[in-house]
């Protein structure tokens, strides 16, 4: 029996670049690997088992389209159960799913003795999801392409954040393709490059007064779900050094000074799923 935490993720950073020909988009990102976590165990099984409370059916899993995977770039037939634990919300813009999927792969690599590499392991992650590649790489990362191309980054300083989820879930595909009807796409790669990269020295420095974060896709998103300027706007008011859409969503997320500030601002939130997290310096 072997268990495994599959971290959840914020951006600090994403530029949507173009529309591919595979219907995904290029795209250029900073993220971030931060302490909220699912928990998965994985055992022993003669078939394929996925014990969770969640709704979900099982071809729709990423931790079954894992298993599945990996089966077939194998061939090998072995069985698994697995237990997941899930406190990573979906639909949230924090990658839950997809690290639950790239932890999936590290777990059966290692239980059934297939000595497969990370790049490996992240091929067969990218043809189940677009943000699994980076959960191989944590804590901190620069992600290109469909998210397949991956930059680790060193990072010495943790951040206090302040995640909030309103009651509604965002479909990642909705918003990507809500992104190309609401605006045309023509982003310049080299000015965002360096600016992704100032970003990056800046986080690293603990320069966090000088921030300046962006995501091409929370005009669009805010513009379908309001509440989402309202979320930034409260977690601003309470002392938010600043504050983001992560990923397409629905999860905002505020800096904070100290733990102190961020559990406090928590009191304006009833009703809502939020959280204080640190993002991580190591994995």
């Amino acid at each position: 029996m072997l268990t495994y935490k599959a971290f959840a993720k914020i951006n600090w950073a994403l530029s949507v670049l173009n529309k591919r020909n595979d219907g995904y988009h290029d795209i250029i990102s900073l993220m971030h690997a931060i302490d909220l976590y699912d928990t998965l165990i994985f055992e022993p099984s003669s078939g394929i088992e996925i014990q969770t409370e969640l709704p979900i059916k099982r071809v729709n899993n990423l931790i079954y389209k894992a298993i599945i995977a990996l089966q077939q770039y194998t061939g090998i037939k072995k069985g698994i159960k697995v237990t997941l634990h899930k406190q990573i919300p979906i639909g949230a813009g924090l990658g839950g799913g997809s690290s639950d999927a790239a932890t999936t792969l590290k777990a059966l690599n290692e239980l059934w003795g297939l000595n497969l590499g990370v790049n490996t392991l992240q091929e067969i992650g990218a043809s189940i999801g677009s943000d699994v590649p980076f959960f191989f790489n944590l804590p901190l990362c620069i992600v290109e392409g469909r998210g397949d191309i991956i930059k680790p980054l060193k990072i010495e300083k943790s951040y206090t954040l302040v995640i909030v989820k309103p009651k509604f879930s965002i479909s990642t595909k909705w918003a990507y393709e809500f992104l190309n009807l609401e605006t045309e796409l023509t982003t310049e790669y080299k000015k965002i490059n360096n600016n992704i990269w100032q970003l990056y020295l800046l986080l690293y420095e603990g320069a966090y007064s000088n921030f300046h974060s962006w995501n091409d896709l929370e005009k669009s998103v805010s513009r379908k779900y309001p509440e989402i300027e309202k979320i930034k706007k409260k977690l601003l008011e309470a002392g938010a050094l600043m504050s983001l859409l992560s990923g397409s969503g629905s999860t905002v997320f505020g800096v904070f000074n100290n733990e102190v500030d961020a559990n406090e601002t928590l009191k304006i939130f009833e009703g809502y799923w939020c959280k204080v997290v640190q993002t991580l310096t190591s994995y």
